[in-house]
């Protein structure tokens, strides 16, 4: 079919005026794991509007992502996002996993598809996906960045460019802090915005990721020597996880330290909190501008980060540091303050907004609507959820127990945690006589997954 038609074969039906439809913001932060608002039960970190956030609407306490085809699990994280599709399909679709050309016919795209709606889209911030796919998502933008990292106050950002070519990168203006950048450039558009039609607002920050050089004001908020220690605070992980040497793993000595790692966590911190002071702003634009009652708010992150539990500092593994992320939603109709542990993965913001915005979903999405949740209607929309890395590490979890299995040069290793008593993940009960019949239930639960998923190395 020819892309037009198909774009146009998933028209909404008419409502009454193109303003009855609802506006959307997605405010999306870059390696910030799950446990880092405090509001949510972080006592040591201060974070007051992603609190804000969490008691205008519902908070997902048991937000994933699927995981990372290649070192960057941000680049097939946000594809994710983007299509609503799982993994392996939208890293392919995308071209996001290494070698994989992208078949750009075969999905539409969150925002593409809400501009073909009717929709404003506009974005601002980190896109690490291309400017091709960025020029099918959205009818504007600025300050754009088209990278994965770089220096929070000389990050190289592009004006939008229509035709998509994008041929020459700048210095951002006036030495400002990323974060800064991409929310004065958010709340320009939200000031200038008129209507009639309704519009989705994309800002992508760059923080908490590294370099982290939060400003002092924020660096002083955190004493290394007050910051705990997380009880899974290893000196190295125990073994070989297939991925020991990459970048992130490099941002510490080894062995790790206590108070080299109180110290990245301070950065960390501190970053988190530099990242939540620029989200408020714009949540003090919105709520200042005729649009604040017709708009959904959407917090998510792109992948968590180890920062020194099992003895790992990146993102590039399965526990659940590094795949579970914040997804906070409020706006119209939401009940305020609500919690739901309910699995929920970040490519389900797609199928939410479609149905929020009266729009079909196209069938290729992936992702559940997540409105029943907090409507009462159900209490999950899945019993499990699975995670994978590269072809080194896969991983099924269930509300009680997590399996992991690593496939490293030919060799396995299988961690078992009973996760609702060892959160953490610190006691392996892989092998143990008493836990055999959990282990190969979960390895078929794994293996269910994988074939369901389109996982290469199902039935390996």
């Amino acid at each position: 079919m020819e892309r037009r038609s198909f774009l146009s074969s998933l028209a909404a039906a008419p409502l009454s005026a193109a303003s009855a439809r609802p506006n959307f913001v997605i405010l999306f932060t870059d390696d910030q794991r799950f446990n880092t608002i405090r509001a949510l039960g972080n006592r040591e970190i201060q974070t007051p509007n992603m609190d804000r956030l969490a008691a205008r609407g519902i908070a997902f306490t048991h937000a994933c992502i699927m995981g990372g085809t290649q070192g960057a699990v941000c680049v097939p994280s946000r594809a994710m996002l983007m299509t609503g599709q799982t993994l392996f399909r939208a890293a392919r679709n995308t071209g996001a996993t290494p070698g994989d050309k992208a078949t750009p016919e075969h999905f539409v795209m969150m925002p593409e598809h809400l501009g073909a709606n009717g929709y404003k889209t506009f974005a601002t911030g980190k896109w690490h996906n291309g400017p091709k796919l960025f020029a099918r998502c959205f009818g504007n933008g600025g300050n754009i960045f088209f990278g994965g990292m770089g220096d929070q106050v000389k990050m190289p950002v592009q004006d939008f460019d229509p035709s998509g070519a994008y041929p020459k990168s700048a210095i951002h203006p006036a030495g400002k802090f990323t974060s800064e950048l991409f929310a004065d450039t958010a709340i320009e558009f939200l000031r200038g915005h008129k209507g009639p039609e309704p519009f989705f607002l994309y800002t992508a920050f760059t923080s908490p990721h590294d370099p982290r050089m939060a400003p002092k004001k924020y660096v002083d908020m955190y004493p290394p020597d007050k910051i705990t220690l997380p009880p899974n605070f290893l000196p190295e992980h125990p073994f070989d996880n297939g991925e020991l040497k990459v970048r992130d793993e490099n941002l510490a000595p080894h062995p790790r330290t206590s108070e080299d790692t109180r110290r990245q966590i301070a950065e960390y911190y501190a970053m988190v909190t530099e990242v939540d002071h620029n989200i408020g702003r714009i949540l003090d634009a919105l709520d200042s501008s005729p649009h604040a009652k017709n708009t959904y708010v959407i917090f998510a992150g792109d992948n968590g980060l180890a920062v020194g539990q099992h003895g790992l500092f990146g993102k590039q593994n399965v526990y659940d540091h590094s795949v579970r992320v914040p997804l906070m939603i409020s706006g119209p109709g939401i009940p305020k303050g609500k919690r739901s542990d309910a699995f929920t993965y970040h490519f389900d913001i797609y199928p939410t907004i479609c149905k929020l915005a009266g729009l079909p979903v196209p069938e290729m999405v992936e992702g559940e609507d997540l409105a029943p949740l907090w409507k009462g209607q159900k209490k999950a929309v899945r019993d499990s959820v699975f995670f994978a890395y590269r072809n080194l590490q896969r991983a099924v979890r269930t509300r009680d127990w997590k399996l992991i299995r690593y496939t490293i040069a030919g060799k396995e290793t299988i961690q078992l945690f009973h996760v609702a008593r060892d959160p953490w993940e610190t006691t392996n009960l892989a092998g143990k006589p008493e836990h055999a019949d959990r282990e190969k239930d979960l390895l078929a639960a794994l293996a269910a997954w994988q074939k369901r998923v389109g996982d290469p190395l199902a039935n390996a």
